[in-house]
């Protein structure tokens, strides 16, 4: 079994991370192996089902180098100085053998010199969680950290009560973030800054020529990616600047969520009392996150005025971006693919005749392709009013049934789903989180015998908090 391992953030200087060794666990067992995600890495999924000790963190594969990352950041716009990986160490980087480089992690394997007095440990539900909404995230179409593995540790850890251990392993194309750089603009460290700059041009941005360009490219990402979560109707739930990756990936999948009945000010996270990040907010917090970040480039850039002016020029281009792009998916959700001057309208009130009756988000825009999208509507008038500019609109339309398929989702992660693969998982039963792993895969797809996983949740299946597990 031969991991391509070359570690070239371990080649940065010491202050960048701590050296780490994942703290061992008393008994690692395989709950699922991502066999795709193995070969896209050029592994032997074979050979990796036999090794669970690799994935808790009880054996090092060769060519690895653990360290646990230091970096900082606004949590719920509160400045802390000093984060870092408190419970998950980087093993290495792996080149694939399409040339592609990726991070591969292990997240809850002990404490670390960031650990800030916590165990360092991950209990199985947050585990599952993961698992579950970045592969989907992935088959969606979304830019992503994903799951290579996860494991039981025969250990039992305290949360709010007894909880069972368990250890995930997240690939990436890096975990660089917004607070990496904040860490070291906090500590005046310029030359820190020069090689982080570099490194994440040399990784991610190759035909960026400097921190100005970085910025540029970083912020085009960034719009693209949360126009694509509000266009599913996800809300992260915790957008710390230390949880927004450079490389435009999601990462960070704690108290996430997907709507079920569209509410613009809907929030799940149990720690986001004011809802800083509810669905609404994302695209002012990510302009309000690349904000902290173009601070930090500043001391790259010579003379501060000229520079100032120059980073807020294209900080200022963020809003644009964003609806562009969001426009340009939302259009599809409604079977749209030629722009009109009056589509944003269009789409505007359908929304916010969503939002007044609290239709469900997916199952409506879904429905809008098969016909069925006023039965979500408890007083249909509303709907059927509106619909009748929209099929006016759509019949200058090529083939607006397969684009709002391909736009639409049949399957998304409901909370309430999740929530029953962790409580079953908790049990020993991991045969919910399989099987919804498996209907997950294929979100577009109507299959067959999977309508549970369609449906909206009744009223005492609602999941209205979400929790973090640290």
């Amino acid at each position: 079994m031969t991991f391509r391992f070359d570690n070239s953030y371990a080649r940065l200087p010491d202050r960048f991370y701590a050296r780490q060794t994942p703290v061992a666990v008393a008994s690692p067992a395989l709950i699922a192996l991502n066999h795709d995600l193995a070969r896209a890495l050029g592994l032997d999924p074979d050979a990796l089902a036999e090794r669970p000790d690799i994935f808790a963190g009880n054996s090092l594969p060769d060519g690895a180098d653990p360290l646990a990352q230091a970096y900082a950041g606004h949590q719920f716009g509160g400045w802390v100085p000093q984060l870092g990986d408190g419970r998950a160490v980087l093993l290495g980087e792996i080149l694939a053998p399409d040339g592609q480089r990726f991070d591969m992690a292990l997240k809850g394997s002990g404490q670390t010199a960031f650990s800030r007095r916590g165990d360092g440990r991950a209990w199985l539900g947050p585990v599952i969680r993961e698992y579950i909404t970045s592969e989907a995230m992935h088959a969606l179409g979304v830019p992503t950290t994903r799951a290579l593995a996860a494991v039981t540790t025969g250990e039992t850890i305290w949360r709010d009560q007894p909880r069972p251990g368990a250890v995930l392993t997240r690939v990436a194309a890096s975990h660089i973030r917004v607070g990496t750089f904040q860490y070291f603009a906090a500590r005046e460290d310029t030359e820190a800054l020069r090689l982080l700059t570099d490194h994440l041009i040399a990784r991610h941005y190759p035909h960026a020529d400097g921190p100005l360009a970085l910025l540029s490219a970083i912020i085009d990402r960034q719009a693209r990616l949360i126009a694509r979560w509000m266009s599913l109707g996800f809300i992260h739930g915790v957008m710390n600047t230390d949880n927004m990756a450079l490389s435009g990936e999601t990462i960070d999948y704690g108290p996430c969520a997907f709507m079920d009945g569209y509410d613009p000010k809907k929030v799940f996270s149990s720690i986001d009392q004011f809802g800083r990040y509810a669905y609404e907010n994302q695209p002012n917090i990510a302009l309000w996150n690349l904000a902290q970040l173009a601070s930090c480039l500043l001391p790259l850039m010579g003379e501060e005025a000229p520079a100032i002016e120059a980073l807020t020029d294209r900080l200022n281009r963020f809003p644009a971006l964003y609806e562009e792009e969001w426009l340009r998916l939302f259009r599809a959700k409604i079977g749209i693919t030629t722009p009109d001057d009056g589509d944003a309208e269009l789409i505007e009130t359908f929304l916010a005749r969503m939002a007044a009756q609290n239709a469900d988000f997916t199952r409506t825009f879904r429905g809008l392709a098969s016909g069925f999208a006023a039965n979500e509507f408890a007083d249909p008038a509303p709907f059927h009013a509106w619909a009748r500019d929209w099929h006016q609109r759509i019949a200058r339309e090529p083939y607006p049934q397969a684009v709002m398929r391909k736009a639409n989702p049949v399957y998304i992660p409901r909370n309430h789903r999740v929530e029953e693969a962790i409580q079953a998982a908790v049990q020993g039963d991991f045969s919910p989180f399989a099987r919804m792993n498996l209907v997950l895969k294929h979100p577009f797809d109507d299959q067959p015998g999977a309508e549970p996983y369609s449906l909206a949740p009744l009223e005492q299946e609602q999941v209205r908090r979400t929790f973090c597990g640290t």
